[in-house]
């Protein structure tokens, strides 16, 4: 497979703490790659660097080809990458349709002067159906629980038909039926050719959904490799595992 992003000595200082040291690794094409290591490890840090809500203080990322070291997020949002984070940011004071059109990269001027075209609202339509919120399109966000707000910014960052979804913690806080949802809704999207980045603290979940799996422990990557091979390494156990 093709590499599709490429993340290469990223480093990132925060006054005195060296959050991200050095890191590189790369994730193919139609893969489901993990991104995993203990708190402080620079996970979330890794992945606001590679969306362009950080600079980062030397090194480079590359996604499809082009170099995208300091992009814009509404620009990589349009070249087919996005992402979600680790506390769903929706509009509460919209409407699920209506957060859905949004992000499929409307002005608010179109969204309330009914501009939008038919073929965004029938694949808001589509999106809303998949994920199982059609029932509550026309409630505002805020009304929803915590695991809809999750399906909801899930939906919205496919609004735009992505390459490449990085997705921060998809599982935290939410049931396990939920869970489950989550899972088969990103083995869905990957079976249509979506590549997917995905920090995570639930190893069950990691296990039996990602390959390969990436390790960071102090900022910088220290194992690259199948899920069965990250359970057995010494110092994955070391430092993330606590074996």
């Amino acid at each position: 497979m093709s590499t599709l992003l490429e993340v290469e000595d990223v480093s990132r200082r925060f006054g005195s703490v060296q959050a991200v040291r050095g890191a590189s690794f790369e994730v193919a094409e139609n893969s489901i790659t993990a991104l995993i290591g203990p708190n402080g490890s620079g996970k979330t840090t890794l992945f606001n660097i590679i969306t362009g809500y950080l600079r980062a203080d030397s090194g480079s990322v590359r996604f499809a080809g082009g170099d995208v070291t300091r992009p814009r997020p509404s620009r990589l949002y349009r070249r087919g990458l996005s992402r979600t984070f680790q506390q769903a940011r929706v509009f509460g004071q919209l409407t699920v349709q209506e957060n859905l059109v949004v992000a499929g990269g409307f002005g608010w001027r179109k969204l309330f002067g009914r501009r939008v075209g038919s073929e965004d609202r029938q694949r808001a339509g589509e999106l809303l159906d998949e994920f199982r919120l059609s029932h509550v399109a026309d409630l505002f966000a805020a009304e929803l629980s915590y695991g809809q707000r999750k399906l909801l910014e899930f939906a919205a960052v496919l609004m735009s038909r992505p390459r490449l979804v990085l997705l921060d913690e998809p599982t935290a806080g939410v049931n396990p039926v939920l869970i489950e949802t989550m899972e088969a809704h990103i083995r869905r999207l990957h079976g249509e050719g979506i590549t997917f980045l995905i920090v995570e603290h639930d190893m069950n979940f990691v296990m039996r959904l990602c390959d390969p799996v990436i390790v960071l422990d102090q900022g910088r990557q220290i194992f690259v490799g199948p899920p069965d091979e990250v359970q057995q390494n010494p110092l994955v156990l070391d430092a993330y595992l606590g074996a």
